[in-house]
């Protein structure tokens, strides 16, 4: 089993499933992480060199939230929003 980082988003928002291997053990699997219900703090407008783990360490307090931004801009990898202008931010929670 893998171990996750405390303020990971599959250690808080994820859920722990049984199901049967190939080889008919019974294994414990990670079930895909939820979205959590996030607030808009505002947007930001990026320039150039500002990567998601700086917007999420300036404002989220926590550079390994970068992912909540991506949720929130509704893409699934952070270079979606490379030339994106204006991110929209989560406030912390």
């Amino acid at each position: 089993m893998a171990i996750y980082d405390r303020n990971s988003r599959y250690a808080k928002f994820s859920t722990l499933e049984q199901t049967t291997d190939a080889e008919g053990r019974k294994v414990l699997t990670m079930g895909r992480a939820r979205v959590p219900a996030q607030k808009e703090l505002g947007e930001h407008i990026r320039r150039d060199g500002q990567r998601l783990d700086h917007l999420a360490s300036y404002y989220l307090k926590d550079a390994s939230a970068y992912w909540r931004i991506c949720e929130l801009n509704d893409v699934l990898l952070p270079d979606q929003l490379a030339e994106v202008e204006l991110i929209k931010i989560p406030t912390r929670v």
